[in-house]
């Protein structure tokens, strides 16, 4: 089995309390409209969120043990033939590790210490 390795979704404010009541979501629009839910590794992260959230305020980081998530999770190229985390299900409350608010500070998102 390969080493445990976290990855990451954003949300909005919506999405995150839809997530948090029904205990599962099919993610943003753009997840509904692939057809799955975007994560990113840790290294992608930063790229993401000046990318797809750039100035937006009140977003959740929530963290996900990729191996948890099965077959259902693959890894596909995107960005540049970067290969991203793609989730073939719905997201539930039982994946999310930890979740945590991303402060907008002086015009960027501040990650937690230990993905800085």
């Amino acid at each position: 089995m390969n080493a445990p390795m976290m990855i990451y979704k954003v949300l909005r404010p919506a999405e995150w309390s839809e997530l948090h009541e029904r205990g599962e979501s099919a993610g943003a629009p753009v997840d509904r409209s692939d057809g799955f839910v975007h994560f990113s590794t840790a290294e992608q992260l930063p790229e993401t969120l000046s990318k797809h959230f750039a100035g937006a305020t009140g977003l959740i980081l929530l963290a996900c043990e990729a191996n948890d998530l099965g077959d259902d999770l693959k890894w596909e190229p995107s960005r540049g033939g970067a290969l991203f985390p793609h989730l073939y299900r719905a997201l539930s409350m039982r994946d999310v590790q930890w979740h945590t608010d991303l402060p907008l500070e002086g015009g960027r998102h501040v990650l937690p210490e230990e993905l800085e």
